[in-house]
């Protein structure tokens, strides 16, 4: 059951208070609620991206930068995205949104309209569903600085954090960090030395599912593909696989599968959602276990059955 309190706030201190978190507890004197360390089997969760309240009527009168001053689409999408999530059986292990949860920029007019209806709509999610959040250049800016990172998390939790859910390991980073830190590099560095504390963590304790969340990609079709808006530079990419990568092999899985994907002996998964209309890809560490991605075609919600 989701932990109760404000349910847009949960990420603190690097951790997720809806679950259960901190260092495994495999030995003896087990602490009551350890469970969400162990498999026990298959569950799921939803994904999904962008809900960008105001990008519709910018993109329609060609303002992307003052146009956004209306979101009745954006509204009834997303009251219709809640309404089906509070329909499943079973339910989800949680709902995350992976960034650009409003349209309008840091210190734009409209920011806090947005972010307050879009806030009214989200509170409606069943509470046993609990929300995660991934913040985008819409949330910090395309080049976030330390004011901008602190009003997000002001609003929406931690910026980059961990947590366990039914045996599974999930990483939320800070993917605007890795696009552009010029104004805050020490925030980078932050996460770069949280993150391999965490990757240790998960190698130390042998976990056999990690999963990680982030809004830009590292790469839209191939790993070596020149650096443009939509992706991360080709160093900083070719850094953060290298990470990935010592968790064992590489799987790329693209909306133009099937809808029922079934992967195999893989070892670490990457969903980002920026662009889930153009591509998806993933690493996950399953070591022998597999995993059901469910991916309908120009859809910005994805199911992924563990199992």
């Amino acid at each position: 059951m989701a932990a109760t309190g404000d349910a847009f706030r949960r990420a603190r201190g690097r951790a997720l208070s809806a679950f259960r978190h901190g260092t495994p507890n495999f030995g003896a004197g087990r602490r009551a609620g350890d469970d969400e360390y162990e498999w026990k089997g298959p569950f799921y969760f939803i994904q999904g991206a962008d809900p960008q309240f105001g990008l519709i009527k910018a993109w329609a009168v060609g303002d992307t930068n003052n146009g956004d001053d209306e979101w009745k689409e954006e509204i009834k999408l997303t009251e219709q995205a809640v309404q089906a999530v509070n329909k499943l059986n079973p339910k989800p292990k949680f709902f995350v949104l992976c960034g650009d949860l409003i349209h309008g920029m840091p210190g734009s007019q409209w920011r806090k309209d947005q972010e307050r209806d879009l806030k009214n709509i989200l509170k409606n999610t069943d509470q046993d569903i609990p929300l995660v959040f991934v913040s985008g250049n819409h949330d910090i800016g395309n080049t976030p600085t330390r004011e901008t990172i602190d009003n997000y998390c002001k609003s929406w939790g931690d910026d980059y954090f961990s947590f366990w859910v039914g045996g599974v390991f999930f990483l939320v980073l800070n993917s605007q960090l890795y696009f552009d830190s010029s104004k805050c590099p020490e925030l980078k560095q932050a996460q770069d030395v949280w993150l391999n504390e965490q990757l240790a963590v998960a190698e130390k304790h042998k976990c056999k599912h990690i999963i990680v969340f982030q809004h830009i990609p590292l790469f839209l079709r191939e790993p070596d593909e020149d650096h443009d808006y939509f992706n991360l530079e080709k160093s900083v990419r070719q850094g953060i696989m290298e990470k990935f990568h010592k968790a064992g092999d590489v799987l790329r899985s693209e909306e133009t599968l099937p809808r029922n994907i079934l992967i195999q002996n893989i070892k670490i998964l990457v969903l980002d959602m920026r662009r889930i209309l153009v591509k998806t890809f993933g690493f996950i560490a399953t070591e022998g276990r597999s995993c059901l991605l469910y991916l309908k075609k120009n859809s910005r919600i994805v199911c992924l059955h563990m199992e």
